[in-house]
């Protein structure tokens, strides 16, 4: 490994970042369906498992058989990010309402403290199953 710019937990979460303002931008999601669908979706299975390993596991003959099926999908996917701007004004600011409307700017503290709790009892959980 080596030092990056954004180190590499940031890159990761802003490839997922991007993807999602860039989601809510074009309207093809809200703030919400954004926030379900990871919450949901990826966040219990990376919760134990890296995507790599997901991914592994995901096709029958592993990795190699996952990028014959997708990769021209995600690909085509990536390619697809560079024709809108994730962190334009506008979504930002319908992001930040959709956000507020959900959970005041007075709730933010007692939420951190919570996802907080929620993190060390996750992480207390994953030592036992190492």
């Amino acid at each position: 490994m080596r030092e990056i710019d954004g180190y590499m937990l940031n890159r990761l979460q802003g490839a997922l970042l991007n993807e999602a303002l860039r989601l809510v931008g074009v309207g093809i999601a809200s703030a919400e369906d954004v926030d379900v669908a990871v919450s949901h979706g990826l966040g219990p299975r990376w919760s134990f498992m890296g995507p790599l390993e997901t991914i592994d596991l995901n096709a029958p003959e592993g990795i190699a058989d996952y990028a014959r099926r997708y990769a021209p999908m995600y690909t085509a996917m990536a390619h697809c990010e560079n024709e809108t701007e994730p962190w334009s004004e506008a979504t930002v600011e319908a992001v930040t309402q959709a956000r507020r409307a959900r959970l005041a700017l007075s709730g933010l503290a007692d939420r951190q403290a919570w996802r907080d709790r929620r993190l060390l009892a996750l992480a207390s959980r994953s030592l036992d199953d190492t």
